[in-house]
């Protein structure tokens, strides 16, 4: 092969790689029938501090590597009870749950439907597990964990704004009392080492 052939072999290769370099960074799966299949692969592969966003229909793809997003062509409640049942079902994690504090202010005459959903979200998970957030808030907190951390978007059919329902996994075989408990020992210890 000549120079001249290795220099186009090289910038044609180079011109795909910048083509391409948009999509690389997060991935998306279209089909919707895939879904489930990605939750019951991921799921045992997640731990403490990854999440898993059950999101509206106009939520964006993120660019972040960490950050994989799918569509199920499902509504966002029926979704949601599926990813619950398979974190409670799993051993190794729970959730915490996070809201958007903006749905608590979306009203049933703009968006018929909101009341039933909120009820359907709360009796999901266990209130104590349960925090709402101001929109900016929660979306910097996925943006800086999918830096680190894998981040899983599923993006539903619903149309109802800020009812997208941000889960963060923690330790499932350990409570935050018991966390508590070991860091405030430590810190006693930490104590007691400097006098």
């Amino acid at each position: 092969m000549s120079e001249s052939s290795h220099k186009a072999t090289r910038l044609i290769c180079l011109a795909l790689l910048i083509v391409c370099s948009p999509f690389l960074g997060s991935q998306t799966v279209s089909s919707s029938s895939d879904w489930k299949t990605v939750i019951r692969s991921h799921l045992p592969l997640y731990g403490h501090r990854n999440w898993i966003v059950v999101a509206d229909s106009a939520f964006p793809v993120y660019a972040e590597p960490g950050i994989e997003t799918i569509v199920a062509k499902d509504d966002l409640a029926s979704v949601l009870q599926y990813v619950a049942a398979n974190i409670s079902a799993s051993r190794h994690v729970r959730a915490t749950v996070f809201l958007d504090k903006e749905l608590e202010f979306v009203e049933e005459n703009d968006y018929p439907g909101v009341s039933a959903l909120r009820r359907r979200i709360a009796t999901t998970f266990a209130v104590d597990h349960v925090s709402s957030t101001p929109h900016s808030e929660v979306m910097r907190t996925i943006s800086e964990a999918g830096a680190i951390y894998r981040v899983l978007f599923i993006k539903t059919t619903g149309t109802i704004p800020y009812s997208s329902v941000y889960i963060r996994l923690d330790c499932g075989y350990m409570s935050d009392d018991v966390e508590r408990k070991i860091r405030n020992a430590m810190a006693a210890a930490d104590d007691r080492k400097a006098k």
